[in-house]
């Protein structure tokens, strides 16, 4: 029996991304590992500059605070979310291994409001911290919105409140109703088969509201127009704008800056904020060269910079 329903992106057992190139073989990854040139991501380590605080929440309008990397607060109606939450010092197995984190968080694990949900894009290390998740469900109890296939990694981090989406699949919470959407990606951890969960993104849709949490993606130029034709167009986008090079082997897994902006005009978004970027080196480009390269096809698309924003890890905005 399959383990999964059969559809356009599951043959039963793995996940895949219909009309795209296939994975990176093996050779690839070793090209690459082989002919890097890393970037010095000098300081070593960075403290925020903004004082971390967590707004309230009590008002129509949704308050969106960075963390960094892809880990932001969402505070809307009386409701507190985070996305893809990762604290630990270093994103790997046990959060003691991998590479280590460059920029401390925007907020303070002790200094987060009351958490009601957790969406989690998928399964790779610097979206999937388990040692956080740990800390979350014991301070909080959260419900945790995930992917399918994420309930036995989940359960076997004594994690029990746990709803499985498929794409486009909806789960309803108090004044939200969250929306699991496609994304261009790949799921893989040192246990569990290659593609055994899904990857994606989230709209949340408030009565006054609609925010879309990208994930992480490559390009693809069907998925965004579908997802601002079904969904309606964001009020607020969070799209990564980081671990884009080098391109010949990034380009399908991991959008550029100037492929962020096609995603915020394919959305129609109202106002979108760069994230993924300057927290953990992962790739080949230097640490401040996403919201440069950002700002380069903000004015090569004729975009007011002002629509597309890089935000410092700890500030907030209000939409």
């Amino acid at each position: 029996m399959p383990r999964f329903p059969l559809t356009d992106h599951c043959d039963g057992s793995r996940f895949f991304n219909p009309g795209a190139p296939p994975l990176p073989h093996f050779g690839k990854v070793l090209r690459w590992r082989l002919t890097r040139r890393v970037p010095d991501w000098l300081p070593v380590s960075i403290t925020p500059r903004i004082a971390p605080h967590a707004p309230p929440a009590d008002s129509p309008a949704v308050t969106a605070t960075w963390v960094n990397h892809s880990t932001f607060l969402l505070q809307f109606a009386g409701l507190t979310i985070i996305t893809d939450p990762v604290f630990s010092e270093r994103i790997g197995l046990l959060g003691k291994i991998g590479p280590r984190r460059i920029h401390a968080p925007g907020l303070a694990f002790e200094s987060l409001p009351r958490i009601d949900a957790i969406l989690l894009s998928h399964d790779h290390y610097d979206h999937c911290d388990l040692p956080a998740l740990r800390l979350l469900a014991r301070a909080h109890d959260p419900l945790i919105i995930a992917p399918l296939g994420f309930r036995p990694l989940l359960r076997r981090a004594k994690l029990t409140r746990i709803v499985e989406l498929d794409w486009w699949q909806t789960h309803a919470l108090e004044n939200a109703t969250i929306t699991f959407t496609p994304a261009q990606h790949w799921s893989n951890r040192l246990t569990g088969p290659r593609c055994g969960r899904l990857w994606g993104g989230f709209m949340i849709t408030t009565p006054a509201r609609r925010v879309f949490f990208a994930g992480d993606t490559g390009y693809h130029p069907a998925i965004f127009h579908d997802i601002a034709t079904r969904l309606g167009p964001p009020d607020l986008s969070l799209l990564p704008i980081g671990a884009y090079e080098p391109r010949w082997f990034m380009r399908d897994q991991h959008v550029n800056p100037a492929e962020a902006v096609q995603i915020h005009r394919d959305l129609h978004s109202r106002l979108s904020v760069g994230m993924h970027w300057g927290t953990f080196q992962l790739t080949d480009e230097p640490r401040l060269a996403p919201p440069a390269d950002l700002c380069k096809s903000l004015a090569e698309g004729r975009i007011a910079p002002d629509l597309f924003r890089v935000m410092e890890p700890g500030q907030h905005l209000t939409v």
